[in-house]
């Protein structure tokens, strides 16, 4: 061979060696990760790639007793983008913003200072036809996500009672929060690839099923809801006041069959979402009761026997000193049977009454009817108010705790108490859920008692009475008006008042319970008998013929007739 072959031979050699010795290489280190680095390699891939995506539970519906729908979820669309990708993208900003409802300016300016992170919401909670004219543009780095809002068919109806929630669908106030895990479920897991911008490729495994929400159907009735709401909004306009309060009880079970307050809030708009229109006053605010506790002073006589029905009382000459105090009617109503004494709402009448036996005794009473204590019935941030409990009991304290001065309590807790009258003398336990099974029930007063106090709650709203107001036609009424001088800067102001009426009808057999409160009346009007006792009477008459309640009384045209013949 000549010098130029060997030559030729020796370098084909030599290629061939680092070509081999290449390959070696490569095939070792091929080995070494598909072997030893395998499970590190797939580790660093996933992160790049794969994701634990979450998929939005639907929220359980909130129904009145009826089944009508209080609070349901309807599908929303959330805009989101990968903001490196749509920050280069750079051509679509003017159509994207108009369908975000921004301004293109607003759009850059929320990307570049997002620029650091692989995920930003640019929308929240979008119609799904806008959704799919947004996807439509298929611009880089923008993607949706299915979500839920929540909506509330009755608006401020129901505002403080059911609540609302935020925009993760997280209840917030009222039932929503209440029962917060029983309606929300929980949201589904499940691994997806997702590819350099954020679009889901693949799912690869599911985790954790999608678990709905169950649904919660409360005992208010939107019919009697939307009629107290109705009345009690044009009574706080037609009286100037700050607010009131309407709660009504079934008679039978006591479920709240109603409860509204003034001023509401739409939970629906979040610009009206105020945080002072968020409280249950009905059950959360509380308030000396006034005379509305006269019944149950009398009734607690009548039980320890210290009196009857027509056992006299002087209340002359309309004041009463005790002490360095005074008590004063509105008039000097002379001398007056305890019947009366409720009927004209005396309160030397009702002093006089309760001292005849011992402050214990009343405050005992008082606290087997409720007040001092949370009515325990499901909603969020309800107190129990105050009844006072003391070893040594002053005269004038004794003769205002009588007619409701000394002690505080909720409209909730006022309605629940008056139960014991509507009843025969048994307490009956608030709730908002429907009841299952037999009621547990209280023996507060024994039935003569009651039927003796339920003869004087009738007189009270007759014509000599002060709730004449809340009369309603063919139906027995009765009920106590309270007209409460508020506290302001730690003492009784003179001109502010809460206008307070109680009671229940039919009187033979009570259906409904009602306490209306109406929070300083800046009207000519200001008794309870004026102001509360004809907002009774408006929704009683509606309620009770929505519910098919049969009148006790004749028509009067049928009363005439049948008084002639008697005459005849």
């Amino acid at each position: 061979m000549d010098t130029a072959t060997i030559r030729y031979l020796g370098r084909q050699r030599f290629v061939l060696a680092v070509l081999f010795m290449a390959l070696a290489l490569l095939a070792a280190r091929a080995t070494n990760l598909q072997l030893e680095d395998k499970d590190y390699l797939q580790a660093q891939g996933a992160a790049r790639y794969q994701r634990t995506q979450e998929t939005a539970s639907h929220r359980g519906m909130i129904m009145d007793r009826h089944g009508t729908p209080l609070a349901v979820s309807t599908p929303v669309d959330s805009v989101w983008a990968h903001p490196p990708t749509l920050w280069a993208e750079g051509h679509s900003w003017g159509r994207l913003a108009k369908l975000l409802g921004t301004t293109t300016a607003k759009l850059k300016k929320q990307v570049r200072s997002s620029l650091q992170r692989k995920f930003v919401y640019l929308k929240r909670h979008i119609p799904p036809a806008r959704a799919r004219q947004l996807m439509a543009l298929a611009i880089p780095g923008v993607d949706i996500r299915r979500e839920y809002r929540r909506y509330y068919p009755s608006g401020p109806v129901f505002g403080q009672v059911i609540g609302f929630t935020d925009i993760d669908d997280r209840g917030q106030e009222g039932l929503e929060l209440a029962y917060d895990d029983q309606l929300a479920g929980a949201p589904g897991k499940a691994l997806v690839l997702r590819d350099r911008v954020g679009h889901v490729v693949e799912h690869t495994a599911l985790i954790q099923p999608v678990r709905d929400g169950s649904d919660l159907r409360i005992t208010l009735d939107a019919r009697l809801q939307y009629l107290a709401y109705r009345h009690l909004k044009s009574a706080v306009r037609k009286h100037r006041a700050r607010g009131a309060s309407l709660v009504m009880l079934d008679a039978r079970n006591g479920e709240v069959l109603a409860m509204v307050n003034e001023p509401s809030f739409n939970p629906n708009n979040r610009a009206d979402r105020q945080g002072n229109r968020f409280r249950n006053r009905a059950a959360t605010d509380v308030f000396e009761p006034g005379s509305t506790m006269k019944p149950f002073t009398v009734a607690a006589a009548l039980q320890h026997e210290t009196c009857v029905p027509d056992t006299r009382i002087d209340t002359s000459p309309g004041v009463l000193k005790i002490g360095g105090h005074r008590i004063r009617d509105t008039r000097d109503y002379g001398l007056l049977t305890v019947s009366k004494v409720v009927m004209k709402s005396s309160n030397i009448g009702a002093a006089k009454i309760a001292m005849r036996f011992s402050p214990n005794a009343l405050v005992e009473t008082f606290s087997r009817l409720g007040f001092g204590a949370s009515t325990n019935f499901g909603f969020p941030g309800e107190v129990a108010g105050n009844l006072p409990v003391r070893r040594k009991w002053r005269p004038v304290e004794h003769a205002t705790l009588s007619y409701g001065y000394g002690l505080s309590t909720t409209a909730l807790q006022l309605a629940r108490a008056y139960t014991a009258l509507a009843t025969d003398g048994e307490l009956l336990p608030a709730s908002l859920l429907p009841r299952v099974g037999p009621v547990e029930r209280v023996r507060v007063f024994e039935p003569r008692v009651v039927a003796q106090v339920r003869h004087m709650l009738e007189l009270a709203v007759s014509d000599q009475g002060t709730g004449s107001s809340a009369r309603i036609d063919r139906y027995r009424v009765a009920g106590k008006t309270g007209t409460v001088h508020k506290i302001v800067n730690g003492r009784y102001a003179d001109d502010r008042y809460l206008s307070v009426f109680a009671g229940f009808a039919p009187v033979r057999q009570p259906r409904l319970v009602m306490v209306v409160v109406v929070d300083d009346p800046r009207g000519a009007d200001y008794f309870g008998g004026k102001v509360a006792a004809p907002v009774f009477s408006q929704v009683m008459t509606g309620a009770l013929r929505l519910l098919n309640v049969a009148p006790e009384l004749d028509p009067p045209a049928l009363q005439q007739v049948r008084a002639a013949r008697r005459d005849a």
